[in-house]
């Protein structure tokens, strides 16, 4: 979208011809550009000066499909479940519906507030939903045995290696849309962009031959 506004604002000359005889007209739409560029900036990119280039996601919803994807993925399972970059919170409330106890983490102010309002407004207790403004990437996950994420391409390498390292064996690991490079699956349900891949970490550890240690 950002070379899109870029384009739409280098072009202005060409769509209004006669603008420079309508300076109101050329700035108010440029406002109104400006003003585009920046909501949009601030439900996809807050945040980002507090995490890495390499790590940085912006925030794309996952579809309908996407989400009764991953649940197909999780059925049978229960406990704590932590979803990694979680938006508007759809995920959540849909495996806090399960009888999941979840944890949402959003770095986004507004996309927080809304989750947040949205779960005050439906009566969703805290003990099933929580939205948290936690940069997961510096917290623990060992407590989590269920993990879901729908992140980009370009950190899932980086992903699975602290997974890795935190996750309890017993723990199942939930992608959408973007596999973890070198990690067997489980199972997969849909395909395209609304295919969803199931991990278990004991196996992976087996493949991998990454055995957890603890503390003695």
């Amino acid at each position: 979208m950002e070379d899109s506004i870029e384009v739409i604002l280098q072009d202005q000359g060409k769509v209004f011809p006669h603008s420079r005889d309508r300076p109101v007209l050329t700035a108010s739409t440029g406002a109104l550009l400006a003003g585009l560029y920046g909501l949009w900036s601030l439900f996809a990119m807050p945040g980002f000066r507090r995490i890495p280039g390499s790590l940085k996601v912006p925030y794309l919803p996952s579809s309908k499909d996407q989400t009764l994807n991953i649940m197909k993925l999780l059925e049978g399972r229960r406990g704590r479940l932590a979803d990694l970059g979680s938006g508007d919170g759809r995920l959540v409330f849909a495996a806090s519906s399960a009888g999941f106890q979840c944890t949402g983490f959003e770095i986004n102010s507004m996309l927080l507030a809304y989750a947040r309002g949205k779960a005050h407004w439906t009566g969703v207790p805290s003990s099933q939903a929580t939205f948290v403004k936690t940069d997961f990437w510096k917290t623990d996950l060992s407590t989590y045995n269920n993990v879901t994420a729908f992140l980009a391409p370009g950190v899932m390498e980086v992903l699975g290696e602290k997974l890795l390292k935190e996750l309890p064996d017993d723990a199942r690991v939930v992608a959408c849309r973007f596999p973890f490079p070198h990690w067997p699956h489980q199972s997969s349900v849909g395909s395209g962009l609304d295919q969803t891949w199931a991990y278990d970490i004991s196996t992976i550890r087996s493949s991998l031959g990454n055995v957890k240690t603890t503390a003695a």
